[in-house]
């Protein structure tokens, strides 16, 4: 014959499950991380953005940024709510700040096959482009590396705004 196990029996081992789902939640930080607080500080006011020129993505016109990509990072400024602190220059300079912690963002046509994805975080491709000799490139932004939470922000933000054929 079934025998029920007593119902203070079942209390217990019920409080010990949930005592320790607590605890195994609370030992561990919230995932993605910020190692550097990046999402924090452009959250809190200012995004450090770089950007190199590049046709049809980044043009440079009486030392402003223009163009869709620097139209993507002031759409991103806003949704983050931070001011945008703009930085031209060359890609490796630009990955070298990202590197060091000094920007925030890096962009300017840069495409999936980037030889920086080994010193910089890139963000899933957001759209295509077709190159010179007619080959398709996905296009990404760069992001400091390790920062996983404001990578995600980036790329939530992607999604929402652009349509990735």
């Amino acid at each position: 014959m079934f025998r029920q196990r007593p119902f203070r029996a079942r209390q217990v081992k019920g409080a010990a499950v949930l005592g320790s789902v607590f605890l195994a939640t609370a030992c561990f930080p919230a995932v993605p991380v910020d190692p550097e607080g990046t999402l924090d500080t452009v959250r809190s006011g200012t995004l450090r953005a770089g950007v190199s020129p590049a046709s049809d993505f980044v043009e440079i016109r009486d030392g402003e940024p223009q163009g869709a990509e620097a139209m993507l990072i002031e759409d991103f400024a806003e949704h983050a709510g931070a001011e945008i602190q703009w930085t031209i220059g060359g890609e490796e300079q630009l990955v070298k700040q990202l590197e060091a912690g000094q920007l925030d963002l890096v962009a300017g046509g840069i495409t999936s096959k980037t030889p920086w994805s080994e010193k910089a975080g890139v963000t899933r491709p957001y759209r295509t482009a077709t190159d010179a000799e007619g080959k398709e490139m996905k296009i990404v932004l760069l992001v400091p590396p390790g920062e996983n939470a404001f990578l995600s922000e980036v790329e939530y933000f992607l999604d929402q705004t652009q349509e990735m054929p």
